[in-house]
């Protein structure tokens, strides 16, 4: 009967099926059970006649295309929707039903065809993005893909646009070239080195950015880049052309997330920085003389024995035999002290640093995030506002809610900061400050009105100014003088602070 149900169509008014066809109407009747006969399906389904074996080739090929096209994105994009993006609580723009005429496409299929998506990221997360643009059945017709990383033995289990004999080669490349055999109606280009190498110039070229990366810091670098593409009117109003929406999505394990970010608009990543647990650094004493767990073990091994047993040589972690020492080394390291759980997959993990993942949330994910791109660009829908969470270890529901701009977000905002400090707090303390505390900046320069107190590039200015780091702030600046602090997280963005000596 499920069977019946997939291949007919419902005439019920309170829920429109597009039904689906795996096989001509002819052939149809095998995929039920042997049991159910013509007369069962008819007296099963009385609203319906009972399939039939006698169809004519074009009455078969008409019901075909009619299904076909009834389950295609052109049908969205075609029809009106009460639920248009003007309609929902984050609106980007009016949704205009798409009107073929002389055989031109319609405003909003024009729109999803015209447009030029960047993937960033093509692991377990870009596989799936790159997989669902390709079914939109053609149109989505230019992407770029951009990772650094080379394909692995141990991606093959989820990332499946990678074969074995793809091992040791570009994640983007590789990706690329299969989605372009797969989907000739895509032409995908592949963009192998950091996000960090590319200027404004190149992201400005975009529609739509989908990120499916998995470390923090070049996330945070991505959102500084797209809100700092956005340009302001003579009243201070963002620009909407200037307007790039970031797709941001990530998953670990059973969970994931999916947010949309429109820069300057609405809260950006930075905005939910303290939501991300800072990293935090195993003490070295504690690795030499007492570990507590697997991963203590590990870091022994290819911390502080592999420099000793092997001077000359750097640790491969894409060497099998010099992971299976490292795993070895750790075994033993483990049974001196009674610990339990060292694997050789585990080790893997250490090494790399490798982020559980699971395939299944990696494809509800990258699903979300490509959906919202798609109601972006065609407006056929309304818009994620602004945050999606999925816990799949508690089952399939997932939770949505508005993530709010932070007042004092130095992204997205341009509040300036306000700090008390001692007169006798050293410069490299602020700048230690900066690091350490709720900005977690990674290598911050910084200037004041008259001077530049310490700059970290070029290698001839931060010879010069590093003399100021061990003078006290008081020797430097005037109390409450606005500085400014450029890093590299925020590219082509600068945090204001004022400092009040006491």
């Amino acid at each position: 009967f499920f069977s019946y149900f997939l291949h007919r169509p419902t005439r019920s008014n309170s829920f429109q099926f597009s039904p689906t066809i795996l096989a001509p109407p002819a052939q149809r009747l095998t995929h039920n059970p042997p049991s159910m006969t013509k007369r069962a399906l008819s007296m099963t389904c009385p609203s319906f006649p009972a399939p039939t074996t006698t169809t004519t080739a074009a009455h078969s090929t008409s019901r075909r295309s009619t299904s076909r096209q009834r389950g295609t994105i052109h049908t969205l994009l075609t029809r009106p929707s009460p639920f248009g993006n003007e309609s929902g609580s984050l609106p980007v723009g009016e949704f205009p039903p798409n009107v073929e005429s002389n055989g031109d496409d319609g405003r909003s299929l024009a729109m999803l065809k015209d447009a030029k998506i960047l993937v960033v990221g093509a692991g377990g997360l870009g596989c799936e993005i790159l997989k669902d643009l390709g079914m939109l059945e053609g149109v989505v017709r230019e992407v770029c893909v951009m990772d650094l990383d080379t394909i692995d033995v141990t991606n093959l289990n989820r990332q499946f646009l990678f074969r074995q004999k793809d091992i040791g080669q570009s994640k983007a490349v590789v990706a690329a070239n299969f989605i372009n055999r797969r989907c000739p109606w895509m032409n995908v280009v592949p963009y192998n080195g950091k996000i960090q190498d590319k200027d404004a110039d190149f992201y400005r070229q975009f529609k739509v950015v989908i990120s499916g990366l998995d470390n923090i810091e070049a996330r945070r670098w991505l959102n500084g880049m797209m809100s700092s593409l956005v340009e302001f009117d003579e009243d201070g109003d963002p620009i909407p052309e200037t307007i790039i929406p970031l797709i941001d999505g990530g998953t670990e394990g059973f969970s994931g997330q999916s947010r949309l970010i429109l820069p300057r608009i609405t809260s950006c990543f930075e905005c939910s920085l303290d939501t991300f647990a800072p990293s935090k650094a195993v003490p070295l004493c504690t690795i030499a003389e007492t570990p507590r767990i697997p991963e203590h073990c590990i870091a022994y091994a290819f911390i502080l024995q592999w420099p000793k047993e092997f001077p000359d040589k750097k640790l491969d972690a894409d060497s099998p035999s010099d992971m299976q020492w490292v795993y070895e080394c750790a075994l033993e390291r483990a049974n001196k002290f009674g610990i339990e759980g060292v694997t050789y997959m585990l080790t893997l993990g250490v090494v790399k640093n490798i982020i559980p993942a699971v395939a299944s949330t990696n494809a509800i994910i990258s699903a979300v995030c490509v959906n919202e791109a798609l109601k972006v660009l065609s407006f056929c829908s309304q818009s994620l506002n602004t945050y999606m969470m999925y816990v799949g270890s508690e089952g399939i529901n997932s939770y949505t809610f508005v993530m709010e701009q932070k007042s004092t977000c130095p992204v997205c905002t341009s509040h300036t900061h306000r700090l008390t400090l001692s007169g006798n707090t050293t410069l490299n303390s602020l700048l230690q400050l900066l690091c350490d505390g709720e900005f977690r900046l990674q290598a911050p320069s910084i200037t004041s009105s008259s001077k530049t107190l310490y700059m970290r590039k070029p290698v001839a200015l931060e010879a010069a100014t590093r003399p100021n780091l061990d003078k006290p702030l008081k020797d430097l600046i005037v109390s409450g003088e606005e500085l400014v602090v450029t890093d590299r997280v925020f590219p082509d963005t600068s945090l204001g602070l004022v400092v009040t000596l006491i």
